[in-house]
C-alpha cells in the first residue's frame, strides 16, 4: 500500500479545484493547470474537518483494481494534483549561475541570448507559460507554475554549456556542487 496515495490531498484558501470524471483542474492566483487522472485511478473532491472545527476540501485518489499498474501510478497522480496546486499558489522557480570569463546572458524580448565561448551566440526562444529573468549577467531565474516545464526549461539551458570538471566552467544550478579534477602534471 503506497504511503503517498493513503494521503489525501489538502487544498489551502485561494485554490479552487475542479474534478469531472477523469479530468482535474486547478485555479489560483498565479494561473490555471489541467491534469487527466489515469483511468487505473478514481479521483474525488471532498469535505474535510479540520482539528479547530472548520471545514476545508481535500482530493481523494485511490486505485480502482489492486494491479500492479494501478498500484505504481496512483502515488504518482497524487504528486501531480499536488504539484499543480503549488504550482498554482506559489508556483517554481530554478537559479541557474554562469560562471566563465567572458560567459554572459541577457534577454532580447521573449529570445535568451547567451555568450558562452562559442563562435556565436546561442539564443533560446523563451517557451510559453515559462518566465525568465536575467538578474545579472551572470544570474538566470526561471520561474513559473508548471513545475515539469520550469525543470525541463532550466535543464536545456544547463544543457548548452555543463560544467566542465576541470575549471568549473559552465552553466550550473546555484545549488550544484561540481566535482574538480585535477589537471595535467608536468
Amino acid at each position: 500500500m503506497s504511503r503517498i496515495g493513503k494521503n489525501p490531498v489538502k487544498i489551502p484558501t485561494g485554490v479552487e479545484v475542479n474534478v469531472n470524471g477523469q479530468d482535474v483542474k486547478v485555479k489560483g492566483k498565479l494561473g490555471e493547470l489541467s491534469l487527466r487522472v489515469n483511468d487505473e485511478v478514481s479521483v474525488a473532491l471532498e469535505d474535510f474537518a479540520n482539528d479547530d472545527g472548520s471545514k476545508s476540501k481535500i482530493v481523494r485518489l485511490n486505485p480502482r483494481s489492486n494491479s500492479r499498474i494501478a498500484r505504481q501510478v496512483w502515488p504518482t497522480m497524487c504528486r501531480l494534483i499536488q504539484g499543480m496546486i503549488v504550482g498554482v499558489s506559489k508556483g517554481y522557480e530554478e537559479q541557474l549561475e554562469i560562471r566563465g570569463v567572458g560567459y554572459r546572458a541577457n534577454m532580447q524580448g521573449q529570445t535568451l541570448v547567451l555568450s558562452l565561448g562559442f563562435s556565436h551566440e546561442v539564443r533560446f526562444p523563451v517557451p510559453a507559460g515559462i518566465k525568465i529573468e536575467v538578474t545579472e549577467q551572470t544570474a538566470i531565474k526561471v520561474s513559473g507554475i508548471d513545475k515539469q516545464k520550469v525543470g525541463q526549461t532550466a535543464a536545456n539551458i544547463r544543457g548548452f554549456k555543463p560544467p566542465e570538471p576541470y575549471k568549473g566552467k559552465g552553466i550550473r544550478y546555484v545549488s550544484e556542487y561540481v566535482l574538480k579534477k585535477e589537471g595535467k602534471k608536468k
